[in-house]
């Protein structure tokens, strides 16, 4: 066999090597990290894809004792994330890792929202949830689920919480990304910055204008 044609045969195997032995970007976490850390410098103007990494490193970069206590409930849905992430733990950047702390008061709702960047998996820690995400099909997959059970929406899915119970609930999640991100479908939609036009909602939601602007008016930030 000659050069010509064992030189495509050898680029076609290496290339379906390289396929079988490394996740496609789709399904990979956090890009890995190539060195032992890399505390995020929290404070620097340079711009990656992450943090940067500052010269000095403390333990404390690596602690944090926020999880330990329930959050105040009392806000708008009755529920409160506390999160674990690389913002409150600058050691977790290039780790592919966090937690958050979720709180329920009775009825309280972690609102329809994804994860862009991660999977979350949640430990419940107290009380019960009716819990559920929504596939690309429209499919609803949900369960009621209580202390001790674990539940997973998958990255980028629709998902939520409600603790339909008569006392307080709580949960721990745990992320694979540093920093998964939280996109709400109410806030997006009905509290951006510029504030989606009126004409596209009443389109999306088959409903009027009024409608749209109590929507608007309920979810806008509190003044000061």
């Amino acid at each position: 066999m000659g050069m010509g044609m064992a030189s495509p045969l050898l680029s076609c195997a290496i290339m379906a090597l390289l396929a079988a032995v490394l996740p496609p970007p789709s399904v990979a976490g956090d890009p890995d990290l190539l060195q032992d850390i890399c505390v995020a410098d929290l404070t620097s103007a340079v711009k990656v894809n992450g943090f940067a990494c500052k010269a000095t490193v403390t333990e404390d970069d690596f602690y944090f004792k926020g999880l330990g206590a329930a959050g105040n409930t009392n806000t708008t849905y009755g529920s409160v994330v506390t999160g674990a992430n690389v913002e409150k733990v600058p050691g977790l950047n290039t780790l592919g890792v966090s937690m958050a702390r979720i709180d329920y008061a009775p009825g309280g709702l972690n609102a329809p929202h994804t994860h862009p960047r991660a999977t979350e998996m949640v430990f419940v820690l107290e009380g019960a949830l009716d819990v559920g995400f929504i596939t690309t099909g429209n499919k609803l997959v949900s369960k009621t689920i209580g202390a001790g059970d674990v539940f997973v929406f998958p990255r980028g899915l629709v998902h939520f919480q409600k603790n339909n119970g008569a006392g307080p609930a709580s949960v721990i999640s745990a992320f694979n990304s540093q920093f998964p991100g939280t996109q709400s479908l109410a806030m997006t939609l009905f509290a951006a910055t510029p504030p989606v036009p009126d004409h596209v909602l009443t389109t999306a939601f088959q409903v009027g204008t009024k409608e749209v602007q109590k929507i608007k008016s309920r979810l806008a930030p509190k003044k000061a």
